[in-house]
């Protein structure tokens, strides 16, 4: 019977260097799984909820951009930050794809070739959902933004709280405490369904909506659950 480590995508050289495309592999599926969500979402708020449409969303992102503007930080580079990442990624989404050169093609008076006509037909049919996922790309990314910056809140809260958890525990240890079991497992699971719920809200809301008023009460509560695992 072969043993696990013969391999070849097992550890050694062969691991180290499937590990950096496995883990751009995982991120760029959840980085879909987000977009995805995300027009979704945009698609039921212009479409189904607001009479506004489009006009809505596009003032929910000037809010969002503005609000990061007011935000500062990093002597004033994360709204450029913000707007970098939105940029990004509507070129990685629409201009590598060709969908905003084939918008601004359409747009011109020239003469077309046959199935260029029938494209432009088809961009015109379905030119709103066009606009909304324009829109919705350049709101996700101003939002990711947001997102990655209070990484560093959430892990300096995790340390904290571990640390005190920790000492806690050595407490009870030390004096003959009881330790339940379950309690570790309840943690576990509430602080990744906070985790979900906290980015969900911040990246996928159709509103604009302050993260601080979303990241901090979930650092908060992150940091009792911690301690408490």
């Amino acid at each position: 019977m072969a043993s696990r480590n013969a391999t070849f995508y097992g550890t050694g050289v062969s691991g180290a260097l499937f590990a950096p495309l496995k883990w751009f592999f995982y991120l760029s599926m959840l980085l879909l799984a987000l977009m995805l969500a995300a027009w979704i979402v945009d698609w039921i708020f212009v479409f189904k909820v607001s009479p506004e449409g489009l006009v809505r969303l596009k003032s929910v992102l000037d809010a969002d951009l503005a609000r990061a503007g007011a935000l500062g930080g990093w002597r004033n580079e994360f709204p450029r930050f913000a707007v970098g990442t939105a940029n990004f990624l509507y070129e990685v989404v629409f201009k590598l794809t060709g969908i905003h050169d084939m918008g601004s093609r359409f747009a011109e008076s020239t003469s077309l070739s046959i199935p260029d006509t029938v494209a432009r037909n088809t961009y015109l049919v379905n030119y709103e959902a066009i606009q909304l996922a324009m829109i919705g790309i350049q709101l996700l990314g101003v939002r990711l933004a947001v997102l990655l910056t209070s990484l560093p809140l959430f892990g300096l809260a995790y340390a904290v709280a571990m640390a005190d958890g920790l000492a806690q525990r050595a407490i009870r240890r030390a004096s003959g405490g009881h330790e339940p079991s379950s309690i570790y497992h309840r943690a576990k699971y509430f602080q990744l369904s906070l985790i979900s719920a906290t980015a969900a809200l911040c990246l996928l809301v159709s509103a604009s909506i302050d993260p601080r008023w979303i990241s901090l009460p979930g650092v908060t509560v992150l940091a009792l659950l911690v301690c408490w695992q």
